[in-house]
């Protein structure tokens, strides 16, 4: 195993895990707000013991990597990651990418990865796109006193909200009869508190109100669009069932009862799901 920086083009450290052979098939995964690589932790060891090259990244402003004042936007996310594959010269790889993540990931497939001939399909889990803020062309959308009260319970105390969130309708946990994993709460805290207050406040806006409509029809590899039917943060009726129809080559998977945070809470149905799609 080996773990680095890559250095981006307006200097911002970004922290990266590379595990597996080098010359292995590479799956690269893009990890949801307000979390660091490390919420990948279920699949990328599944997927180093199926033989596959794993790499994870921390966005700026998360994890261990740089907490930069600015640059925490749609745009810095893909060409920091466009930097982490470059730096590494990923092709023929898979990018998977869990909410803000999967926003990061339709801007980088369409804006860098396959204009550079880098990827050869994409997934998205309960993933933003196109657009979560409700407006005149999105009538489906949240409204922004949503993120607006997202914004202040971050501002007024990040640690309490950080525990509140995984607790309730991250993972589900505020559902009847729900099996809660006290660990995994604190899991999830210990991840957002290691990042920047800074980066987590901004990126409430570029995971709410960047439009990605465009981004999903210049997507021509095949990308699976995964998503629970039980989804509280990112409802799939605006996100999924919309993104899916978007793209020239994508599948929809849903799943019946499954919540925002379904990588963890059922990584062995997700996993599986995941390996038949990279080796269909």
């Amino acid at each position: 195993m080996s773990q680095s920086f890559v250095r981006t083009k307006d200097d911002v450290e970004i922290f990266y895990k590379d595990w597996g052979p080098k010359d292995a098939r590479p799956i690269m995964f893009h990890h949801g707000w307000p979390l660091s690589s490390d919420d990948w932790d279920a699949q990328m060891l599944f997927f180093v013991n199926q033989g596959f090259r794993v790499i994870a990244h921390d966005r700026r402003g998360h994890g261990r990597s740089a907490q930069v004042s600015g640059g925490h936007d749609m745009d810095h996310y893909a060409a920091d990651a466009s930097a982490v594959t470059a730096h590494l010269d990923l092709k023929n790889a898979v990018h998977i990418g869990h909410s803000t993540g999967g926003g990061e990931v339709a801007r980088y497939v369409a804006k860098f990865g396959e204009p550079q001939g880098r990827v050869a399909k994409a997934v998205l889990v309960s993933a933003i796109p196109p657009l979560m803020l409700k407006t005149e062309s999105n009538p489906g959308g949240l409204p922004i006193e949503v993120f607006d009260g997202i914004r202040k319970a971050l501002a007024d105390n990040r640690a309490q909200m950080f525990l509140d969130f995984p607790a309730g309708p991250f993972y589900g946990f505020n559902r009847p009869n729900a099996k809660v994993y006290p660990g995994v709460i604190q899991h999830w805290w210990l991840q957002g508190m290691m990042g920047s207050a800074k980066a987590h406040y901004d990126g409430v806006k570029a995971f709410s109100d960047t439009d990605q409509t465009e981004d999903l029809k210049k997507i021509t590899v095949p990308t699976l669009v995964m998503h629970g039917d039980d989804d509280q943060v990112v409802p799939i009726d605006d996100s999924a069932e919309l993104s899916v129809k978007l793209l020239k080559n994508g599948t929809l998977k849903v799943y019946k009862g499954y919540p925002h945070g379904m990588l963890t809470t059922h990584a062995d149905v997700i996993n599986r799901d995941l390996l038949a799609f990279i080796k269909g």
